[in-house]
């Protein structure tokens, strides 16, 4: 290794343009537009501080004979803080740049400016001349250093500081598109279900008044029970459709089929709900419907819970623990050369992807899965049609359940005798159910973000959403490239460190992605599996099984037959009615298509 004064670039990176001040680094933004070199971190303080931190930026170039232009010294907030930042690599190119000194020692006068910058410490243990660096551990050299143990330890902490910083600006796009979806497909069943209800409700007012009241608790409890088992409750669909029918036929039965001057017991009513699944008022129509419920809400469910599994795969893989070797690895690459004075080195891109795909050989693994997660979700949502769509068995489930009522009606006389010989002649107490009670601007309010629009649908929307995801297929095999491309390593061509010396390329084998991959790798030493990224894979493979169907085949020949009166959801009913059975239009026929969705939030790419 060559001899070089500390401050100063090695001599193989002399060429015409050493006179030139180097290009910025890429900064790395957040939310709020703020942003720092990668290199370097840590943004200025905002107000008061900012100005200070600008002061100290200035005095790092005072060798150079640079002073503050006066046009920044009234700025101040975020204003200075952008400015400031965008400065910093030049005023560390001057800082950098030693003043003449006949017979002094060399001077670590850049270092401790960058150090203090980067807040990693006090100064005073900042050597200000190099010393014999006899102590350290991973930035040795035969060099005099600029280094102490201390700062070693220091270096280490920010180099892994500086990796999940920019791992989680790299995937901070990913994770936006996911969780602002989740939270917005979230939003839309729950309005989707409230207008399913709010159907269904219309539809006993309008058709069927003398009983909507007592069907109203019914008609709610459904629905609380579809909600419930769309966002994760462990309840059988084929348990709450049946509840719902149970509970209604004594309804049905007291005011359309055998209708009194007053209600049934409690106790005669009881003995209708015992006796309903054998008696079959309703025909095929229940079975109908858990076949629809099952083939739309499950499909519904798993897309939810695939999408919270997305968002729970990117925060652990933001925060993932980097191994002993690792972490020197990273301070060997990215502060080591500090120690040298050569503080705006960057590494080779081969030495620069070693380190990384070492580091991230763990979250490589989740590749090969991730890939078939979105390829499950793309598969999934393109299947989500016809029975399969949600909204479109939620928005017609009150034409079936009008379907059921008219085939009880046509079949009164019948169901009255099969009543009889079951529960005996009906027992009626001396009180009457109140009539409809529903109040249509209630349940229209929180419903207005709704309009009668087939050009933005439920189904639209998740197509949309997977155009922009499947941009993402190879986020977790690409991102050491990513990172060492974008952000780390120094440009082709340019002088580079190789975690020893500025060279002008980096000579040893570069090794894949991967755990097996690093088996060579001459950088990190990368051994065993980690047990969060296998659980995490372990939950990926759980949720691709779900999403291609494996666990809802059987909702399939649930509604293959139907029998009795009853029509079917896509035809338009009719039938006779009179005041007494309180039918004042059907309220049946398809809904086709109403849902307009809010706005997704997707990112735009």
């Amino acid at each position: 290794m060559m001899t070089r004064a500390a401050g100063s670039q090695h001599p193989s990176s002399h060429s015409s343009a050493d006179s030139a001040l180097p290009a910025p680094m890429p900064l790395l933004t957040d939310g709020g537009g703020r942003g720092a070199p990668p290199a370097l971190g840590r943004a200025p303080p905002a107000g008061g501080g900012g100005r200070r931190w600008r002061a100290a930026c200035w005095q790092a170039a005072r060798g150079s004979g640079a002073s503050e232009p006066r046009s920044l010294r009234g700025l101040t907030g975020m204003g200075a803080r952008s400015l400031s930042v965008l400065l910093l690599p030049l005023l560390l190119a001057a800082a950098a740049t030693p003043a003449p000194r006949d017979g002094e020692p060399r001077s670590c006068e850049a270092v401790r400016k960058v150090f203090q910058l980067r807040q990693l410490g006090s100064l005073r243990g900042v050597p200000e001349f190099p010393r014999a660096g006899v102590d350290l551990q991973v930035c040795t050299s035969k060099n005099p250093t600029c280094c102490t143990k201390k700062m070693e330890e220091r270096y280490q902490t920010a180099a892994k500081q500086d990796i999940q910083q920019v791992l989680q600006t790299s995937s901070a796009t990913l994770k936006f598109l996911i969780s602002h979806n989740a939270a917005a497909f979230q939003e839309t069943f729950e309005m989707l279900i409230k207008l399913a209800e709010n159907y269904t409700s219309t539809l006993f007012c309008n058709a069927y008044r003398n009983m909507a009241a007592e069907a109203a608790t019914h008609v709610q409890e459904f629905f609380t029970d579809v909600a419930l088992f769309v966002f994760g409750t462990d309840i059988s669909i084929e348990e709450f459709v049946n509840r719902f029918f149970d509970t209604l036929f004594p309804v049905v039965y007291n005011h359309m089929i055998n209708p009194g001057l007053t209600d049934v017991t409690l106790e005669y009513a009881e003995c209708l709900q015992m006796a309903r699944r054998d008696i079959r008022p309703f025909g095929n129509i229940p079975k109908k419907i858990i076949g629809r419920m099952g083939r739309s809400l499950l499909p519904s469910r798993n897309f939810l819970q695939a999408l919270n599994l997305g968002i729970e795969v990117i925060n652990t893989t933001d925060h993932l623990h980097f191994s002993k070797d690792c972490s020197r690895a990273l301070l060997r690459m990215q502060y080591c050369p500090h120690c040298q004075g050569l503080i705006l080195s960057k590494p080779c891109m081969g030495y620069c992807l070693n380190v990384i795909r070492g580091c991230l050989a763990y979250m490589a693994e989740v590749d090969l899965h991730w890939q078939r997660y979105i390829q499950s979700l793309e598969e999934l949502s393109s299947a989500m049609h016809g029975t399969y769509d949600v909204e479109h068995v939620l928005l017609n489930f009150h034409s079936l359940v009008n379907d059921a009522l008219m085939q009880a009606r046509v079949n009164g006389p019948e169901l009255t005798e099969q009543v009889k010989k079951v529960c005996g002649p009906p027992v009626r107490k001396s009180t009457q159910s109140p009539h409809c009670s529903f109040d249509q601007n209630k349940y229209n309010q929180g419903l207005k973000m709704f309009s009668r629009d087939s050009e933005e649908t439920l189904a639209s929307r998740r197509k949309e959403f997977i155009s922009h995801l499947r941009l993402y297929r190879a986020f977790y095999g690409g991102l050491a490239d990513q990172l060492c491309g974008n952000e780390l390593a120094a440009a082709d061509g340019l002088p580079c460190w190789n975690g020893e010396d500025v060279v002008k390329s980096y000579t040893h084998r570069v090794v894949g992605s991967g755990i097996k991959a690093q088996s060579g790798n001459p950088e990190v030493r990368v051994k065993g599996a980690d047990p969060v990224i296998n659980q995490i894979i372990d939950k990926l493979k759980h949720v691709i099984q779900l999403l291609r169907g494996k666990s809802f085949p059987k909702y399939d020949n649930w509604d293959l037959q139907q029998t009795g009166s009853g029509g079917s959801v896509d035809e338009q009913m009719s039938g006779d009615c009179d005041d007494e059975d309180g039918c004042r239009g059907s309220g049946s026929g398809e809904v086709r298509r109403v849902l307009k969705i809010t706005d997704f939030l997707l990112v735009q790419t």
